[in-house]
């Protein structure tokens, strides 16, 4: 019960903060990052933003939700990121990230929020398991801009005790 109370402190300050960390969102081509902030309550925010993340990841809820930071640097190709605006981006590695956990034969598709004529779609083809114990998947986005397709397969890689697939160089 209060673990529940707690975790829903960080979700308000989040629903609150949001808007302003939106109004400086990059146009598109540019890398969406995250904003710097001035330092204020910082215990007091490190404390609630542990206890938020921790409940969040047991309850399952996906990165992409609440103003979670996605990097997408390490999530999506250069290819991809200079034809997309930030929100744009963040749906697309979000995709992305949904395709690898579900494995070889998953798609996950977007839908732009921001332009009508922009969606997108990451698809898992393949997966294999390297000899010093990385595993890797083979996936293909494909975005749609104005009606021009383009298509970028890409290697995503888990290291041996890492947390995440992240774009392989």
């Amino acid at each position: 019960m209060y673990l529940a109370l707690l975790a829903t402190v960080p979700l308000l300050i989040l629903t609150v903060e949001a808007p302003a960390l939106a109004e400086n969102r990059p146009g598109v081509g540019e890398k969406c990052e995250p904003q710097k902030r001035k330092k204020r309550n910082s215990l007091l925010g490190s404390v609630l933003g542990s206890v938020a993340g921790t409940a969040l990841g047991q309850a399952g809820v996906p990165s992409g939700i609440a103003g979670v930071y996605i990097p997408v640097g390490s999530l999506l190709s250069e290819a991809i990121i200079s034809q997309l605006d930030c929100k744009e981006q963040v749906q697309a590695a979000t995709a992305t990230n949904e395709a690898v956990r579900g494995g070889v034969g998953t798609s996950s598709t977007w839908k732009s929020e921001t332009r009508a004529d922009v969606s997108g779609s990451s698809t898992v083809t393949a997966k294999n398991d390297r000899p010093d114990g990385t595993t890797c998947m083979t996936v293909s986005d494909v975005i749609i801009v104005n009606g021009e397709e383009t298509t970028v397969p890409k290697t995503m890689c888990k290291a041996p005790g890492a947390s995440g697939y992240t774009l392989a160089a």
